[in-house]
């Protein structure tokens, strides 16, 4: 039992350790005066992606995605830790591979870089069974109704047999 609990925890830890790897947002650099985060650092065609920087917090920015289809956005001056922040959706027709975003700052026109990596398929994207169980046994209003039929029929004659067997023995019949 307590070998189980503990294959269970070690379990979960590898779990989130993973999680939290892939959605840690990337960083890139001007050299050295500022940075470009992009979170989620990894995201999928049609995904929402947040970017923020702390070096154009005073006036805003420019954002450009074009890189990856997405054209340009905006990044305002947030009230949290001095930080412009914008978004964007990539486009469902992205392709899979690394884009640079890029941002300029609108007072002083400085730039600054982040990586935005784009896959088909998301490991933490939650997937929906889809179609029906393959279990062998068939539906009510399967492919062949006489057996479908044949089978309700075998099914009412048990049931009205055990209900007169059962009839007998609480009168005293015997069997």
């Amino acid at each position: 039992m307590r070998r189980t609990a503990a294959r269970l925890l070690i379990g979960t830890a590898f779990a989130v350790a993973a999680a939290a790897g892939a959605a840690a947002p990337a960083h890139g650099t001007d050299g050295g005066t500022g940075s470009l985060e992009v979170y989620p650092s990894t995201a999928v065609p049609g995904g929402q992606v947040t970017v923020n920087t702390a070096a154009c917090a005073n006036g805003g920015a420019a954002g450009d995605a074009g890189a990856v289809g997405a054209g340009r956005f905006i990044l305002a001056p947030s009230a949290h830790r001095g930080e412009a922040v914008g978004q964007f959706r990539v486009p469902p027709s992205a392709q899979p591979g690394t884009y640079e975003i890029v941002a300029e700052c609108a007072a002083d026109g400085r730039k600054v870089a982040g990586d935005l990596v784009v896959v088909l398929s998301s490991q933490l994207q939650q997937v929906y069974p889809h179609g029906s169980v393959k279990t062998g046994v068939g539906g009510a209003l399967g492919r062949d109704p006489v057996q479908t039929a044949a089978g309700v029929a075998a099914l009412a004659v048990a049931a009205a047999g055990g209900t007169w067997l059962l009839h007998r023995r609480a009168r005293g019949d015997g069997i």
